[in-house]
């Protein structure tokens, strides 16, 4: 059974930043495709970033640019760095390992 724990959200302003992780446990860390998504009150949760196996990374155009997401096989964690924040990134990001959720971590960001 794999198990992911995300943490590193929280309240903070516009244009602040914060860094999300998500450590792994119960698997073969270095051989899953990794992503973070993200779901507002209201809305679908949606794509924010995701990182192969092998490090290649793709971004919702929304946080490209802002957002950078990168991978430690060596401590099964993955994470999300999040700058220049904005009150649309507010919601509640998941981290994700193909069929496995993590139980979400919020994020507000305030005007």
């Amino acid at each position: 059974q794999v198990h992911l724990v995300e943490s590193g959200g929280g309240l903070v302003q516009a244009g602040g930043s914060l860094r999300l992780s998500c450590a792994v446990s119960g698997g073969i860390f270095s051989i899953h495709a990794m992503g973070w998504y993200r779901q507002a009150p209201g809305k679908q949760r949606e794509l924010v970033a995701g990182i192969t196996s092998g490090g290649i990374t793709n971004y919702a155009d929304s946080v490209k640019g802002r957002f950078t997401i990168s991978r430690d096989n060596a401590k099964n964690t993955v994470y999300l760095r999040m700058n220049s924040l904005k009150p649309e990134d507010t919601a509640v990001y998941y981290c994700n390992a193909e069929l496995y959720w993590g139980q979400g971590t919020q994020v507000t960001v305030s005007s």
